[in-house]
């Protein structure tokens, strides 16, 4: 039985008796002459990224992901928007894009991204206060800083969705 594996084996390695003499001639004929050359290579070694360039690197994707950057790419929307007033004449400058849900202007992505991203801080931060090993002083700084970051960005979030659709939650 051992010798019936070993030609099955010897059959599909294609470095053992190959059926076309020609793959023979190419694999043999050229180290028949040349010598490959001993190389003396070192396998690269790579450290891993501390914890907090690796956290750093996941809260700048969800910013870019929350903010709309896609979109951004895609549509190419103008970074801020103006309206004409009807009483004056005058050109006002417009952040939100009124009435459309589906569309930004730029700077409002960033605003609204930058609002989510400090609303998730302010969650690690609350986390971080809830740490055992942590002196009172600084887990109270933690915990007010996280609160004070979650309902600013609560806030101003529903603001922006408030001046966006004028009627949303009335």
């Amino acid at each position: 039985m051992s010798t019936a594996s070993s030609a099955a084996a010897s059959q599909l390695d294609p470095s053992s008796g190959s059926m076309d003499p020609l793959f023979h001639v190419i694999q043999v004929l050229p180290f028949s002459f040349l010598r490959p050359p001993r190389l003396r290579l070192k396998l690269p070694t790579f450290t891993l990224p501390s914890a907090m360039t690796v956290y750093s690197l996941i809260l700048l994707t969800y910013f870019m992901v929350v903010s709309g950057i896609v979109y951004d790419v895609i549509v190419e929307p103008p970074g801020i928007g103006s309206t004409q007033d009807r009483f004056t004449g005058a050109v006002r400058p417009v952040v939100f894009l009124p009435g459309r849900v589906n569309g930004q202007y730029i700077i409002e992505g960033l605003s609204s991204g930058f609002m989510f991203m400090l609303g998730g801080i302010g969650i690690v931060l609350l986390d971080l206060a809830m740490d055992k090993n942590r002196a009172k002083s600084v887990k109270v700084s933690y915990a007010s800083a996280g609160v004070a970051f979650v309902v600013i960005s609560y806030v101003m979030s529903m603001l922006f969705i408030r001046i966006k659709i004028p009627a949303y939650l009335r």
